[in-house]
Parts: C-alpha cells; structure tokens; sequence
C-alpha cells in the first residue's frame, strides 16, 4: 500500500515538472510577430547592435522621438505627430500633425517644443463641408528658405489630390506657389525635396496598363498656368520601375529610392545624381519590405524601415556604407590609378525589435 502511495507521488512530480518544462519550451519556442510594439523609449536597441552616429528622428502611433547615443528620447505626446525633417541648418524641425479631418505643418525645435502652426487647414467653425478642411504633407525647408509640401489644392470638394506646392514661413500657404499638375484620382503627387534647382518629387499616375504607379520626376520650376505640362517636369524613372521616397545623399551626388517594379515588393535602390538625371540603378536590398531610406550624415550608411520578421511591424535598420560602395584598392604597379573592388556582402543591422515604427512617415537625421 505504501509502495503505490509513493509511486503514485512519484507520478505526479513527474508529470507536473514534464508538463511545466514542455510549456517552457513551447513557449521559447512561439512567434512573436503578434506582440503588440513597444515604445521606443522601453525598448532600447540592443547591446550589440551598431551605435547609429548624431541624432535620428523618427515616428511611432503619433510621437516622435529622437535616438542619440543609443538610446531613444521621447519628444512629443501621441497625438498625430508624424514626418519630421531638418532645416538645412538643422537648427529645427519640420513636422506634421494628423488629425481626424485635416493635418497641418509645424516648427518645432528640435527638443520637441512647437515654434510655430504654419498652416491651418481645419474647416471653419460650425461648417458641416467636409471639404472644407485641408491636408498637408511632407514638408521640407529648401535652402531658398521656402517650404516645400504637399498641399491638397486644387481639389473640387471632399476629393482630395495632392499637388505640390511652396510657401514662405512667414507667409499663408493661400499666398504659396502651385509647382505640380497632380493626376486626378491618383492621390497625385507627394514627397517634394528641395535640390540645388527645383526639386524632385513622386507622381502617382495609371500608366499604360492601367495600374497605379509611381514615379520620381524633376521640376526646375514652378507650375505656369495655362501651361499643363509646367508642371510636370522630367521623369527620372520609367513607369515600369514604380519608385518613391526620394532621398538626397548628404554629398548630393546620390539619390536613395524604394521600387517595386510593379511587383507586391520593396526593393532600395540607389542611383546617381548630377542635377538632372539619374545613373544606373544599383539595387542593395532586395529581401525585405524596405521603406523611408534616409542617409546618415557623415556618409556611413542608410537606416531604413523593415519588418522585423514575416509581416511583423515596422523596425529600424542599417545599411553600413560598405554594402553598396565599391572600395579602392592599389593596382600593382604602384601608380596613381585606382580600380574599383567589389561592393563587399555587409549584412544590414537591424537596430530595434520590437518598435512598429511609422513606415509612411519619413526620418530626419542631424549630425
């Protein structure tokens, strides 16, 4: 009898400590792509992950914050801030502010703190027109000291398009110059930046099979009226390419781009830039869902956005310079000319891990 009362305890030991130690391991074992992303500021990057250089803005559920030094600073509450983007002094920020019917563009230093509402999109008091209220996107500070954004006139009611247009800081946006001749019923055209003449942006139209596509173009100028093709400018990229997201190198002899080529991917591609058109295509990443490319200021590399894993959210990586700059290297004679060597393999780092950055939303980086 007591034989079976011990084996019986023995059994019951056995079964919990086996059960418990399975569950463990289940659980070391389960995905979690599910997790709901922490903030930025409880979820520092990792010990061994590459220490980005200078100050890196970026955007989560409606805050922005910054990283320096490795560790994340929140500077606004969530309350529908998004698209942060430096001076060219970077004394101070551009930014957004999304609300349920309208967003309106900001001056914000660069500790958080709101300068100056330079637009005021929302609809009058008591109005019951939905199209009364406005959006505005991406703004960027040319170093002509205007305001390049995406400002949703002309529009014909609540059907919005955007164009791209400039202002003065100091000035109404009604008081701004129209630059493009957005496409109806494309979302028309976004993600003005201001180059050393005019800008490059993105167009939205349907190309010959009638797909929405992307595509970067140059405007030297601003829109004439009674001249539809002024505001145009020249296609940099073919239709077929389907791009966006334009980014400027720091040297502003490079430009950084997403495409998809017309495919349900995200590829960043780099091209180089002489003022007016672009190089050959170079594409670094073709594996991940990349989004907003933003160079490093002293050169060292890319971050972008990417999911994690699977279809996880949106995390910061890291493009190290090496992965797509071919290095000098001597040639054996000993003379001054020198022969590329080829772009080494360097992996992308992935800084964060569970973050779900704002993939629409672009970073700024300062020194």
């Amino acid at each position: 009898m007591i034989q079976r009362i011990v084996l019986g305890v023995v059994m019951i030991v056995l079964m919990v400590s086996s059960g418990t130690g399975t569950f463990i391991y289940l659980g070391s074992r389960t995905s979690h792509i599910a997790e709901l992303p922490q903030k930025p500021t409880a979820a520092t990057p990792r010990a061994q992950a590459v220490r980005l250089p200078g100050t890196l803005y970026i955007a989560q559920a409606g805050a922005i914050y910054s990283l320096t030094a490795g560790r994340f600073r929140q500077l606004t509450t969530e309350a529908g801030w998004m698209q942060p983007s430096l001076y060219p002094d970077q004394s101070r920020l551009l930014v957004v502010r999304r609300l349920r019917a309208y967003s309106d563009a900001y001056i914000m230093s660069r500790f958080g703190v709101v300068q100056k509402r330079l637009t005021n999109n929302s609809a009058p008091p008591r109005s019951y027109d939905t199209g009364a209220n406005h959006w505005v996107f991406y703004p960027r500070l040319g170093r002509d000291g205007r305001v390049y954004l995406s400002y949703d006139e002309p529009k014909a009611g609540y059907a919005v398009v955007f164009s791209i247009w400039s202002m003065s800081p100091t000035s109404n946006i009604k008081q701004g110059k129209l630059w493009t001749n957005a496409d109806d019923y494309t979302g028309g055209d976004v993600q003005p930046i201001p180059v050393r003449t005019g800008i490059i942006y993105t167009k939205y139209s349907y190309g010959s099979n009638n797909r929405l596509t992307g595509q970067l173009y140059y405007l030297p100028s601003p829109y004439v009226r009674g001249r539809p093709a002024s505001g145009w400018g020249t296609a940099l990229t073919a239709e077929g390419e389907d791009c966006r997201s334009p980014q400027v190198s720091p040297s502003g002899t490079q430009v950084a781009m997403i495409c998809t080529y017309q495919k349900q991917e995200s590829f960043l591609v780099i091209a180089s830039w002489n003022g007016k058109k672009l190089g050959t295509r170079q594409k670094i990443i073709s594996n991940q869902m990349v989004a907003q490319p933003t160079w490093a200021p002293d050169g060292s590399g890319i971050a972008y956005l990417a999911p994690g894993t699977g279809n996880g959210p949106f995390q910061l990586w890291f493009l190290p310079s090496a992965g797509y700059t071919a290095q000098p290297s001597p040639t054996p004679n000993y003379g001054p000319i020198v022969t590329p060597s080829p772009v080494l393999p360097t992996k992308p780092v992935q800084i964060t891990t569970n973050n779900g950055f704002d993939a629409t939303s672009p970073m700024a980086w300062a020194n």
